[in-house]
């Protein structure tokens, strides 16, 4: 479907912070130092909920607040603007007020580990003009450097450290409350296959296989449509999957029969005759 203006930009900004946070996160990932790593944790604290993109457990615990910016920025009066002079919400609140939390609920919980939060600048193409040398920011050309002294200051985890990941990993909310979809139905989607890489809809069925035309990948029949199956749930839980809607769904998928040979093969048939569904 099509989305209003403001459910695109609030899109493009989920899909960017969530681009930055795996930039991160693959960083990261070579640390070789003694530590655990937490990535995009939701926690609730006094009915209050914040996110940490990242949370290292070493020597102490390491708050990161990520940002995937990638423009010019200038900072003035403890406070960031855009380059066209539009005051933007501070990463250094947002990481003063995660951080803060962060602490009460160690605190709730018997933990009393020392704590130093960071917001990192992803993005190589970020500038802050004015920016604080007395702020606890790491920018784009800092990062291998951080990352590089922090992976040699020698640490070692105890059994507390690991009792507060796996406390932290049991708290963790699966179901953002601040999730915001547009209102959409069932009729005004567009119907058909993507590509599994690029999303194009330009897919062609040969045999056993999909084609994508634009990059060319091809995908098992059989995977599309469990995929298919997938969407279906996802957009729309109170619908009864059948054979009749996936092959509405896929378009290019034009044997009914192949379509509910596979459901019946990965999923579980209720009912009987035309009135078969699939759980």
């Amino acid at each position: 479907m099509n989305l209003a203006e403001n459910d695109k930009k609030y899109f493009l900004n989920l899909k960017r912070g969530f681009e930055g946070e795996v930039m991160f996160d693959l960083l990261t990932e070579k640390l070789q130092c003694d530590c655990l790593i937490l990535n995009d944790l939701l926690l609730k604290v006094n009915n209050t909920t914040f996110q940490i993109d990242t949370l290292i457990i070493k020597d102490k615990l390491h708050v990161f607040e990520v940002k995937n910016y990638n423009s010019d920025y200038y900072f003035e009066d403890d406070k960031f603007y855009s380059k066209s002079g539009n005051e933007i919400l501070n990463p250094l609140d947002q990481l003063k007020r995660a951080e803060s939390l962060f602490h009460q609920l160690l605190l709730k919980h018997g933990f009393h580990f020392p704590t130093e939060a960071k917001v990192v600048f992803i993005n190589p193409e970020f500038t802050l003009y004015q920016a604080p040398k007395n702020k606890p920011i790491i920018y784009p050309t800092q990062l291998n450097s951080f990352l590089g002294n922090f992976d040699s200051t020698p640490s070692k985890l105890n059994s507390k450290h690991k009792q507060l990941a796996e406390l932290l990993v049991s708290l963790h909310i699966t179901k953002s409350p601040f999730t915001q979809v547009p209102i959409y139905n069932y009729d005004q989607l567009k119907k058909g296959n993507t590509c599994k890489v690029c999303n194009s809809f330009f897919i062609t069925a040969e045999g056993k296989k999909l084609v994508c035309d634009d990059c060319g990948c091809q995908e098992d029949l059989e995977s599309a449509v469990l995929r298919s199956v997938k969407e279906l749930k996802l957009l729309f839980p109170m619908k009864k999957i059948t054979t009749n809607l996936v092959y509405e769904w896929c378009i290019v998928i034009e044997s009914r029969t192949k379509i509910s040979k596979i459901l019946k093969k990965h999923l579980d048939a209720k009912g009987y005759g035309q009135w078969t569904y699939y759980e």
